[in-house]
């Protein structure tokens, strides 16, 4: 059977993090934490699951982080979670069976992301993330923001699902102002972020600036279909 190494990155989640690390406990195999920086109880939270508490200074670079908590891991895959994602319950058999029965020349392993909920807390909205990662210098994450690991080699799909449970609003102008300093440094928006950084200007009520970079996105010849079509 193989082995995971859960790898998280965090900032002030002490309001979530307790009940991410218990939604996978006894699931995972190691629990890799690393602290961008907070100012609450996270690193005490996190020290009560897990003697790999890490500390990096925040890059505005998420892929940095996520790739620095991969560098610590020593199980044979890698998962990923946010603080205020969380294994259900009803997911967590599945989850085991998967993990007995995985084929050893797996790579990757996509795993539905309930992102968006109804009044009773049913999923409304959820897409295919890459979840367990060979843990190997082949695959790590690329992207200031909407960071993501591209899928190759021997991929599965499950149906097993992660749930993102904010509790918060969050930092609404968090990767805006990412995207503003990659292009302040000289950095060429790739089509994929384009399309994310014309996302983010139309959330922010920037609609001439977002209407250009999203029409130079879908005139390129490159990007993912699946942001061209919508999601």
């Amino acid at each position: 059977m193989p082995t995971i190494s859960l790898c998280m990155i965090v900032k002030n989640e002490e309001a979530n993090l307790a009940r991410c690390l218990d939604s996978v406990a006894g699931l995972v195999d190691e629990m890799i934490i690393v602290d961008t920086g907070s100012t609450d109880r996270t690193v005490e939270i996190a020290s009560g699951y897990t003697k790999n508490v890490y500390s990096y200074p925040w890059k505005n670079d998420f892929a940095d982080a996520r790739n620095e908590s991969f560098s610590k891991a020593a199980m044979d895959y890698c998962m990923w979670m946010d603080a205020d994602d969380v294994l259900e319950e009803t997911q967590r058999e599945s989850f085991l069976q998967l993990k007995q029965t995985l084929s050893p020349d797996t790579d990757m392993v996509m795993m539905r992301y309930h992102t968006a909920f109804d009044e009773d807390g049913r999923p409304t909205f959820s897409y295919f993330r890459e979840r367990w990662i060979r843990n190997c210098p082949e695959y790590r994450w690329v992207g200031e923001v909407h960071e993501v690991i591209a899928p190759k080699g021997k991929i599965i799909y499950s149906d097993i699902a992660i749930s993102h449970r904010k509790t918060g609003p969050g930092d609404p102008d968090r990767n805006l102002g990412i995207y503003r300093k990659m292009i302040a440094a000289g950095k060429i928006l790739e089509p994929r972020h384009q399309y994310y950084y014309g996302r983010e200007l139309y959330y922010h009520m920037q609609y001439e600036e977002a209407v250009s970079v999203l029409e130079r996105f879908l005139h390129s010849e490159e990007g993912w279909v699946e942001n061209k079509e919508g999601d």
